[in-house]
């Protein structure tokens, strides 16, 4: 019993010797992704949500993603606002929630997204990335779900660009340095597990370029331009680039619904 006691005794010093802001952010970050995990996800929205009001309405399979989106803006992009605020008691700008240096910002996400839009061409012909995007089958077929869909997926690429480019990496700056960068990347890229090969080795140099281009600016924001121009270039070219095969929407069709044609 002595010996239990004296290694609790060392464990609640040791425990009072860490530093109070650093033990917030990780414990939230874990707390803030366990609840995405049960209750924002598709297979929450499937088993719970979707048999009591949705089950025959023909457009189920787009109000399950635009649920996975706007509970994981509300977890990442407004639970972290208040953890920040009423908790760490601190400001969102401290946290990346700020144009910071703008005119770098705007810079470096011009030649980012100059520099993917190659890529994403390339790789848009890749099976795996024809099976997978856009993740919703009807946005293939259908623009005016597709732009939805595009809509939703920008709150919730909002909200992980600031949990990890603003929360998780500027919390943390303060006591690690750029050992942040790292930290942040290892959560990032194992929630890219179940995605194409490609992508998720490519999210380890992503996470760290995005990383230090946050640091460089003082914002999250201009990752979050970055990540959603990817993602919505790898789903409209992929789309695009087989209109004359399986699927169905042209460029015509779509620039005609948002108002350019």
């Amino acid at each position: 019993m002595n010996k239990i006691k004296n290694e609790l005794s060392n464990l609640v010093k040791i425990i009072g010797g860490l530093e109070k802001k650093v033990i917030i952010i990780f414990l939230s970050f874990a707390i803030l992704q366990t609840i995405s995990w049960y209750y924002s996800s598709r297979k929450f929205f499937i088993l719970n949500i979707l048999p009591n009001y949705f089950i025959d309405n023909p457009y189920s399979d787009l109000y399950e993603f635009l649920y996975w989106f706007i509970c994981d803006f509300f977890v990442y992009g407004i639970l972290t606002v208040v953890i920040i605020k009423l908790i760490l008691k601190e400001k969102t700008k401290d946290y990346g929630l700020t144009f910071g240096d703008y005119k770098s910002g705007l810079f470096y996400t011009l030649i980012f997204i100059s520099f993917m839009i190659p890529i994403l061409w390339v790789v848009s012909s890749f099976p795996a990335f024809v099976e997978k995007y856009p993740h919703l089958s009807m946005a293939k077929t259908d623009y005016r779900i597709f732009i939805y869909y595009e809509i939703g997926m920008l709150f919730y690429l909002y909200a992980w660009e600031f949990v990890f480019r603003g929360f998780l990496l500027f919390g943390l700056y303060p006591k690690f340095g750029y050992y942040s960068v790292l930290i942040q990347l290892i959560p990032f890229v194992i929630l890219h597990n179940g995605k194409p090969a490609l992508e998720t080795f490519s999210a380890i140099l992503g996470g760290i370029a995005l990383g230090i281009l946050a640091l460089r600016t003082r914002s999250f924001l201009y990752g979050f331009f970055v990540h959603f121009a990817i993602m919505f270039g790898i789903d409209l070219i992929t789309v695009l680039r087989f209109k004359n095969y399986e699927y169905g929407i042209d460029l015509n069709s779509l620039l005609k619904i948002i108002g350019f044609n």
